[in-house]
C-alpha cells in the first residue's frame, strides 16, 4: 500500500504547478482519483461501515469542489485564477487533517495478525455482488447472466477493449481520418429522412462548433430515450463531412450525468466491458470502479518474491487496478493487445497456479510406487523380429524413453504423440509385450468400436506368434460371452485386452494390470483416464494420440504427463496430395473417383451428417450413398457406414471394404481415427468447410497407408465464402484459410498449431473434453511464452518443496486448493 506521506505529494504537486500561468486539470483529476482511493483504503482499517460511508461522502464532496474550482481554469483571467487557488487552499488543509487521522488508524490496524487479515480478505471477496454499494437485486440478476455473482468474480471481469479518451477534441479542431472523442451538449435529437432513408440524428454543440451524430438503422427507440436535449454526451468515432457539415457515423457514446461521470468516463483510457441487455456500459464501469477502489487491495497472490523479481512482475493488486483503469501515462496499444505489464501479471498468476497444480499432481504420481519392469527381454526382441520393417530412429528413441519409465519404481505417465502413419502402434505393442513378459496384463482402450476391432485384428497377429492370449471387450458383446470373458480377465487367463469404454465399466476387474494404453486421448475426458488406471494396483499409463497436440495445449491439458514425440515418418511413405474443389466442380470430382476405381483402388467419401437435417442445408451420408449407387456409380459397389449402425453391421461393412468387396465407402467421421485400408487411394470430404483442420488431417490420414499414390479432395458447399469473405453462416472463421493450409502441408504439428490459432482451445479439443482448464484471463494461444515461464517456475518450486510444506509456501497451497483443487483432483496428492 502506498505510504501516507506520499499521498499528499500527488495532489499538492499539480496545485503548486497551478501557481504558474496555466493549470493541467487532467493531472489534478488523475491525482485526485489516486488520493481518494488511497485515503479510503487507509480509512477502512479500524472504523465501522457507517463511519466509512460518512468519510467517503466527505471525500467525495472535497473532490467535487476541487474539480469545480478548476473547471475552465486555463481560459480564466489572471485575477480569477488567483481567486480559485485561494479557495482551494483550505480544502487542502481538510485533506491533511483526514490524512493525519488515517495515519493513527493505520498504526492501530497494523497490530492485526496476517493470518486473520487474509481470512477476512477471503471472506469479503467471496461475498455476493449485492454487498457492493449501488448493486441491488435487479443489477445483481443482470450480472448473474454473465456468471458474476461475487466480489472476486467482478475484480477478474476484465475489459474486452479500451477507448483512448485522454484527449477530448474541441469540435472546431477535429481533423478527418482519425478516431477522436468530443464532449458536448445535445441541442436536438430526432429521426429524419434523407431521400427514402430514415436516419436518427443528434446535434451536439460544445461551444466551439456543431457536430451531427447519425445512426442509419436500428435502435431508434433506445437512441430517442437516451438523447434528451440539454444532456451532456461523449461521442467517440471518426469525424467526417469536411470541410462542410461535420458528422460522426454510428459513434460510441455515453450520456454524462454528474461529476463522477466526468472523472470516470473521459479524459482517461476508458475500459469497455462486455455488456448484457439492460446493463449499460456506463453502469458496468461505475460498478467496477467501486469494486476496484474498495476491494482490489484484498486480492492475494502469494507467489514467492524471488519469482516475481526474476520475471519482473507487477504487484497483483496494482495489476488489477491498472488493468481496469489504466493510468494516463500508459501505452494504449499494449492494453488493446493484452500485452500490458498489468495483463502480464494476471496472466502469469493464472498460469502459475494451474501449473503448480499440474506439478503437484505429477509429483503425487511420481511418489506412488509402481511396478519396476525388466525391459528388453527375450519376448520383446522376438517381437522386433516379427516386424516387416525396420524401426525408425524416432521410434527407437521413444521406445527407450518408455523402457526407462517402465524400469523405474515410480509409475509411468507418458503422452506419445505422432502424426498419422508414423508407427505408434508398434511402439505401444513393444510396451505391452514388456508388461506381459513380466507376468502382468496390458490393456489398450480405443474411442470407437471400429478402431478397437482394428487394433484387435492387427495386434492379434503379433500376439499369437508370441504366445500371448488376446481378447476384445466392447459394449456389443453378448451377455453370456461377456461374463465368461470377464472371468478370464479377472483370473489372469488373458494377457492383453483390447476394448472401448466398456473397459472402465463396473464389473471389469483385472488379475494384475501392469500397463494401460489409451489411444486417441482427446476423445476421452480425464475422468475416464483415471477410471481405467484404477483397474490395477498402480499400472503404468501410456496415452497415445495421432492428433498432434500443440505445445501450449500439451502443457495445460497434459501438463502432468511426460511427452514423447515420434517426429519421423517411415522411409518411402508418400505424402497425400490435397486439393480444394468447389460445388461447381462436382462433375470433375466424380470423374476422379471413377478413374481411381478403374485403377483397382478404393475411395472414401465422408459427409458431416448421417441423415438430412431440417436446420442445415447439407448433404448427408445416408441419402448420398443411395444417390451415388443409383445415379452416379451404378456399376460400382457403394457401401455405407456411420456411428448409428450396430457394431456387427459396422464390422461387416468394414470387412467388406477391407476385402475389396466395396469400391466406394460413404461414411461419416466414424472412420476419422485409425482405420487401415492400404488399397484406399482417394479421400473425398464433402462440406469440408464444416470440419476443423485437425479433423480434416485425421480423415486424410485414412489414405496413403499403402504404396499407391494417394489424394484428398476437399469439396466445399455452396455456402463456402469466396476470397475476402471470412465467416461462414454458423460462425466458423476463416474457412478459406483453413482449407488452403491443408493444400500446403501434410505436417500434422503445423496443422494443429494453425487449427488451435483459428478455432481456439475449446473447439479444438471438442466440447466433450473435460480436461481443458477454463482460464479467466489467460489464453494458451496468445500467451504461450508466459505459460512456458510459469510452468518452469512452478515445476522448479515443487522440485524443491514437493508438498509445499515450507512456511513461505503454505499460502500457495491454500490459494491453489481454492482455485483448482477440485478440478485437478489435488486432494489425493496431499
Amino acid at each position: 500500500m502506498e505510504s501516507l506521506d506520499k499521498i499528499m505529494e500527488r495532489i499538492e504537486s499539480p496545485l503548486a504547478f497551478a501557481m504558474g500561468d496555466s493549470y493541467n486539470r487532467l493531472s489534478l483529476i488523475k491525482n485526485l482519483e489516486t488520493v481518494m482511493t488511497s485515503l479510503l483504503r487507509h480509512l477502512k482499517q479500524g472504523i465501522g461501515r457507517e463511519e466509512q460511508r460518512s468519510r467517503k461522502d466527505e471525500l467525495d464532496g472535497l473532490s467535487d469542489t476541487l474539480l469545480n474550482l478548476f473547471d475552465g481554469y486555463d481560459a480564466l483571467p489572471q485575477e480569477q485564477k488567483r481567486d480559485r487557488l485561494s479557495r482551494a487552499t483550505p480544502l487542502l488543509s481538510k485533506l491533511k487533517t483526514i490524512l493525519q487521522n488515517a495515519s493513527m488508524m493505520e498504526g492501530e490496524s497494523g497490530r492485526k495478525t496476517g493470518t486473520e487479515a487474509e481470512r477476512n480478505a477471503r471472506e469479503v471477496l467471496s461475498r455476493p455482488v449485492q454487498f457492493i454499494q449501488g448493486v441491488g437485486p435487479r443489477i445483481a440478476a443482470l450480472l448473474a447472466r454473465k456468471n458474476l455473482s461475487t466480489v472476486e468474480e467482478l475484480l477478474y471481469f476484465l475489459p474486452r477493449r479500451y477507448e483512448d479518451r485522454r484527449t477530448v477534441s474541441r469540435i472546431a479542431e477535429t481533423v478527418p481520418g482519425i478516431r477522436q472523442t468530443v464532449v458536448g451538449r445535445i441541442t436536438q435529437a430526432d429521426a429524419r429522412f434523407y431521400g427514402r432513408r430514415r436516419i436518427f440524428e443528434a446535434i451536439v454543440d460544445d461551444g466551439s462548433g456543431i457536430l451531427k451524430a447519425k445512426w442509419f438503422k436500428g435502435r431508434e427507440a433506445f437512441l430517442r430515450g437516451a438523447f434528451k436535449p440539454e444532456a451532456r454526451v461523449i461521442l467517440t468515432g471518426e469525424v467526417t463531412g469536411f470541410p462542410f457539415e461535420k458528422e460522426i457515423i454510428h459513434p460510441d457514446f455515453e450520456i454524462l450525468n454528474d461529476k463522477e461521470d466526468q472523472l470516470l468516463h473521459f479524459k482517461r483510457i476508458v475500459p469497455i466491458y462486455s455488456e448484457t441487455e439492460g446493463l449499460l456500459q456506463k453502469t458496468i464501469r461505475r460498478i467496477l470502479w467501486k469494486v476496484v477502489r474498495d476491494f482490489a487491495h484484498l486480492v492475494q497472490s502469494p507467489i514467492p518474491g524471488e519469482i516475481c523479481r526474476k520475471r519482473n512482475l507487477m504487484e497483483i493488486r496494482e495489476a488489477i487496478r491498472q488493468v481496469h483503469f489504466p493510468g494516463n501515462d500508459q501505452k494504449m496499444d499494449l492494453y488493446l493487445e493484452i500485452r500490458s505489464d498489468a495483463h502480464r501479471r494476471l496472466i502469469y498468476d493464472e498460469f502459475f497456479f494451474f501449473q503448480l497444480g499440474m506439478a503437484l499432481r505429477k509429483r503425487g504420481e511420481v511418489i506412488e510406487q509402481g511396478i519396476p519392469f525388466r525391459t528388453n527381454g527375450e519376448m520383446v526382441r522376438r517381437f522386433y523380429g516379427l516386424l516387416p520393417f525396420t524401426l525408425t530412429a524416432a521410434q527407437q528413441r521413444v521406445i527407450s524413453e518408455i523402457e526407462q519409465d517402465m524400469a523405474a519404481v515410480r509409475c509411468m505417465s507418458r503422452l506419445l504423440q505422432g502424426d498419422v502413419g508414423c508407427g505408434k502402434t508398434a511402439v505401444a505393442m513393444a510396451a505391452m509385450v514388456t508388461a506381459c513378459e513380466n507376468g502382468h496384463q496390458a490393456a489398450i482402450m480405443a474411442p470407437t468400436e471400429i478402431l478397437a476391432e482394428q487394433h484387435y485384428r492387427n495386434l492379434r497377429v503379433w500376439a499369437e506368434q508370441l504366445g500371448l492370449r488376446i481378447e476384445l471387450l466392447t459394449g456389443g458383446i453378448k451377455t453370456t460371452d461377456k461374463k465368461e470373458l470377464l472371468n478370464r480377465i479377472q483370473n489372469g487367463g488373458i494377457d492383453l485386452v483390447v476394448g472401448t469404454h466398456a473397459l472402465i465399466q463396473e464389473g471389469v476387474a483385472f488379475h494384475s494390470l501392469g500397463l494401460v494404453v489409451i489411444d486417441e486421448q482427446h476423445r476421452f475426458g480425464v475422468v475416464q483416464r483415471a477410471a481405467l488406471r484404477k483397474k490395477g494396483p498402480v499400472p503404468d499409463v501410456l496415452v497415445m494420440t495421432a492428433t498432434p497436440i500443440p505445445r501450449t495445449l500439451a502443457m495445460t491439458v497434459y501438463g502432468d504427463l511426460d511427452v514423447s514425440v515420434i517426429d519421423e515418418m517411415p522411409p518411402g511413405k508418400k505424402p497425400v496430395r490435397t486439393k480444394v474443389f468447389s460445388e461447381a466442380q462436382r462433375t470433375r470430382v466424380y470423374e476422379i473417383i471413377r478413374r481411381e476405381v478403374e485403377k483397382g483402388n478404393q475411395v472414401f467419401i465422408v459427409y458431416p451428417l448421417v441423415e438430412a437435417s431440417e436446420n442445415l442445408d447439407l448433404k448427408d451420408a445416408t441419402r448420398m450413398a443411395e444417390h451415388l449407387q443409383q445415379k452416379i456409380f451404378p456399376d460400382c459397389r457403394v457401401g455405407l457406414v456411420h456411428g448409428r449402425m450396430k457394431g456387427k453391421e459396422k464390422e461387416r461393412v468394414m470387412n467388406d471394404f477391407s476385402n475389396k468387396m466395396i469400391n466406394i465407402l460413404v461414411s461419416t467421421t466414424v472412420i476419422e481415427v485409425g482405420i487401415d485400408i492400404p488399397e484406399a487411394s482417394l479421400m473425398v470430404i464433402e462440406h469440408a468447410e464444416r470440419f476443423g483442420l485437425s479433423q480434416l488431417h485425421q480423415l486424410r490420414g485414412r489414405v496413403g497407408r499403402g504404396d499407391t499414390p494417394s489424394f484428398c479432395i476437399l469439396l466445399t458447399g455452396d455456402t463456402m465464402p469466396h476470397r475476402g469473405g471470412d465467416t461462414l453462416p454458423q460462425g466458423v472463421p476463416i474457412a478459406r484459410k483453413r482449407l488452403r493450409i491443408m493444400e500446403q502441408t501434410n505436417d500434422g504439428f503445423r496443422i494443429a498449431e494453425e487449427d488451435l490459432a483459428i478455432r481456439g482451445p475449446g473447439e479444438f479439443m471438442g466440447t466433450r473434453q473435460s480436461g481443458l482448464p477454463d482460464f479467466r484471463i489467460a489464453s494458451i494461444v496468445r500467451d504461450g511464452r508466459i505459460l512456458g515461464e510459469a510452468r518452469a517456475d512452478a515445476f522448479g518450486l515443487v522440485e524443491e518443496d514437493p508438498r509445499l510444506e515450507c512456511p513461505d509456501h503454505r499460502p500457495l497451497r491454500e490459494v491453489l486448493l481454492q482455485r483448482w483443487g477440485g478440478r485437478l483432483e489435488l486432494a489425493k496428492t496431499g
